[in-house]
């Protein structure tokens, strides 16, 4: 007994003792801490420390406030906002014909452009002051997702000037006269500006640019200047072909320190009009087929003004850091806006289509085959409408969240992979034959855009997702890599060991944590609403605590080999990632008044996460190298095994059933989806046919009744059907007519092009 508490007296007096602590436990773990920090270039450092810390911060730390998930405000369009996309997005989407401009001009008519330009459409991040529109976030993001449902090449020219790129630049960083001289011109459309980082040489690996800007001093109009030579060769640069302003990323060195005593400046970024001395612009690129401006420029020894560096000299070699922080325009809006077009279209298309396509005397939506594939559609179709407004509302806050974008570019490109290719197979024949009523066709052309670009989804999946945020998201580990940075040995040690206590202590908990969730099953997490989704936010709760626990492991047994890892990193990536995507769909369902229609869709989607999360931590599990640590997180987390299981058939056919039935969730699911008013307008005359199949199918009842009592005859042609049940008096003349011109419009529907000559 009283060796017990001899024991506990010393450890007490070890821990409790800050100069003992320090000296025997603390100074040891700082050397060994050192020792397995990961080899970090510049470019990552100022990635990693790039960026807010959001909603991804309380997933990662095995604890999240749901309560303070439930009080972000719901991202709204201001009246000006929706007023701009009931009538100037509307008349520009009535007058663009895409296969006529993806297929045959390759580029937008001239009235095209010089509506986009009139009207602002290049201006929606730019200040009022400078005579831009200055719209929200979310309503930048919902007008690209909304010019995207009816054209990817246009949605593409129109969201590349509001994302990262010369305008987000110069808003961020630009002096003020160099905001008073861009901005009002790239506002009304008199300059088109461009941005070139990529080249040859050089794409997810910034720090590999070769283009490289020199230091000195040259004569320019008429005068002795100091500026940069540059020499540059870039490539995939949208909007090049066309650009009146180009945006560059180059290394800049300063070999005679004109400067000051530094010679590597590193990433700089300039703005140089398109007509300076020696810029080119080379040759047009042929992206995936489809039409919008992509291609090269390049400059040998050409030189600009030091003035030129976006924010003046004083930014010189800060263009890395630039870039990383105003990645959340190109990660948290564009894409994801493209990618939940691709969604709002394929859900609306599709389940028209399986509803007028007949197979055997069926709706082809009555297969179970086509079922699963179309509960996937609307599954995904209904998270990236939540991801996407969940995400751009963040940046309406304010934030920054590099994580959170992303994750949000990573899985919802992927997504809409998922929702075309699921789409694709439903429609079969009619989406693989090009041609105007071909609706499927170019946003399935153009997904691997998305997958490739602001940073290829391998990349984004296997290093920056997991990478960045157990570094950022976790509540020490910055702070304890800052302290072992510090060149202060001493005030690092004293940092080290504030944060260190508390490390442990955080450790520890996570650790007692998941054990007793593990055991109870989460029964006892705590949730912040009653009903049908209480269960996922307690699921969702111990599995953050898992994830916490597991990442602190992984970190202290793999050290800096983490980083190289990648694989055991993405299915870490994959957990917190598809824990964020959970809290966008419970989100979603709160902001929107917890309908009833919205459920089978929650639970779908939430049970495919818990799957996924399940999934992830398996491939953890099976593939950490130590054994003995990887089956005593298997045990503390797991200890009954993993038993989450993808959705049920039955969630699937309620899914399917509200997404085919006529009415608000139908109309919610794909509220962005443009419906042309035109006659001949593919997706208009898709929504009229299933308008008009409805409509038949209750004139039918009597019909199919009369069929099934031997009173009419079975499989005879539409015509002869008719006009033996008007013989009947089981229809009117108005309701036979009304069948016939429904059967018209079906036909129209489901047919597909043909041409003399190719």
């Amino acid at each position: 007994m009283w060796f017990i508490i001899i024991i506990l007296v010393a450890l007490a007096i070890v821990l409790g003792v800050t100069d003992i602590r320090r000296q025997w436990i603390t100074a040891p773990v700082f050397r060994f801490f050192k020792k397995i920090l990961p080899p970090m270039s510049l470019t990552e450092k100022e990635a990693m420390e790039s960026g807010d810390v959001w909603w991804d911060g309380e997933l990662f730390c095995g604890k999240p406030d749901w309560q303070k998930l439930h009080n972000y405000p719901k991202p709204r369009l201001s009246h000006e906002e929706q007023d701009f996309l009931n009538n100037q997005v509307e008349t520009l989407l009535a007058m663009i014909d895409d296969y006529q401009i993806t297929q045959k001009d390759r580029d937008l008519p001239a009235d095209v452009w010089q509506y986009i330009k009139d009207h602002g459409f290049f201006a929606m991040i730019i200040p009022k002051k400078y005579g831009g529109l200055e719209f929200s976030a979310i309503a930048n993001s919902t007008i690209v997702t909304k010019i995207a449902t009816r054209s990817i090449s246009v949605a593409v020219t129109i969201m590349v000037p509001n994302s990262l790129g010369p305008g987000e630049l110069l808003l961020h960083y630009g002096t003020e006269a160099q905001k008073d001289q861009w901005l009002p011109r790239l506002a009304n459309g008199s300059e088109i500006p461009c941005f070139a980082l990529t080249g040859p040489e050089a794409g997810s690996d910034a720090g590999g640019i070769p283009d490289k800007g020199i230091v000195c001093e040259q004569q320019y109009n008429g005068e002795k200047t100091l500026g940069i030579r540059l020499t540059w060769n870039k490539r995939y640069i949208t909007l090049a072909p066309v650009a009146t302003v180009l945006g560059l990323a180059f290394k800049m060195v300063d070999p005679d320190k004109l400067l000051g005593d530094e010679q590597d400046i590193g990433i700089t970024c300039a703005l140089i009009p398109t007509s300076h001395e020696g810029v080119k612009i080379g040759d047009r690129h042929d992206p995936m087929g489809m039409a919008f401006m992509n291609g090269t420029t390049y400059g040998e020894d050409v030189f600009i003004p030091i003035d030129w560096i976006i924010g003046g000299q004083a930014y010189a070699g800060r263009g890395w850091r630039m870039l990383v922080e105003c990645l959340s325009a190109g990660r948290g809006i564009s894409l994801p806006a493209l990618s939940t077009a691709g969604g709002h279209m394929a859900s609306r298309m599709t389940s028209a289509y399986v509803y007028v396509r007949r197979q055997f005397g069926l709706s082809i939506g009555k297969f179970e085959g086509v079922q699963e594939a179309l509960a996937r559609i609307g599954s995904n179709s209904y998270v990236l409408e939540a991801m996407r407004t969940m995400t751009a509302g963040a940046i309406d806050l304010k934030v920054s969240p590099a994580v959170v974008t992303a994750i949000a570019k990573y899985h919802m490109t992927e997504m809409s992979r998922a929702i075309v290719n699921d789409s694709m197979d439903i429609h079969s024949g009619k989406a693989i034959q090009m041609g105007p009523k071909n609706y499927l066709a170019f946003g399935y052309m153009s997904v691997p855009i998305s997958i490739t670009v602001e940073g290829a989804n391998i990349l984004t999946r296997n290093l920056i997702i997991f990478g960045q945020g157990a570094i950022r998201c976790h509540p020490f580990v910055l702070g304890e890599m800052a302290a072992a940075a510090n060149p202060d040995a001493k005030q690092g040690l004293r940092d080290f060991d504030e944060l260190l206590v508390k490390h442990v202590l955080y450790a520890a908990g996570n650790k007692i944590a998941c054990l007793f969730q593990g055991l109870t099953v989460g029964r006892f997490n705590e949730t912040p609403v009653a009903g049908e989704t209480g269960k996922y936010y307690r699921q969702l709760t111990r599995m953050s605590r898992g994830l916490a626990f597991a990442a602190d492991v992984s970190m202290l047994v793999l050290g800096g080999g983490l980083k190289r890892k990648e694989m055991i990193s993405a299915r870490m990536g994959d957990i917190l990632s598809q824990l964020y995507i959970a809290s966008t769909v419970l989100k979603r369902y709160e902001d929107d008044g917890r309908q009833m229609s919205d459920l089978p869709f929650v639970h779908y989607a939430l049970q495919n996460c818990l799957y996924q999360i399940g999934k992830a931590f398996d491939g953890f599990f099976q593939n950490f190298p130590n054994r003995l640590v990887a089956r005593s997180l298997e045990f503390i987390i797991f200890p009954y095994g993993i038993h989450y299981q993808p959705p049920k058939d039955e969630i699937a056919q309620q899914v399917c059933e509200g997404m085919t039935k006529p009415g608000i969730m139908r109309d919610r699911l794909s509220h962005l989806c443009y419906l042309g008013e035109a006659e001949d307008d593919i997706t208009g005359s898709m929504e009229r046919a299933y308008e008009g199949m409805v409509e038949a199918d209750l004139i039918f009842k009597p019909i199919v009744a009369a069929q099934k009592a031997g009173e009419m005859d079975k499989g005879l042609p539409l015509a002869d059907t008719i006009t033996q049940a008007l013989s009947r008096k089981l229809i009117t003349q108005q309701q036979a007519d009304t069948l016939l011109a429904v059967e018209k419009l079906r036909w129209e529907a489901i047919s597909v092009d043909s041409f003399e000559t190719l």
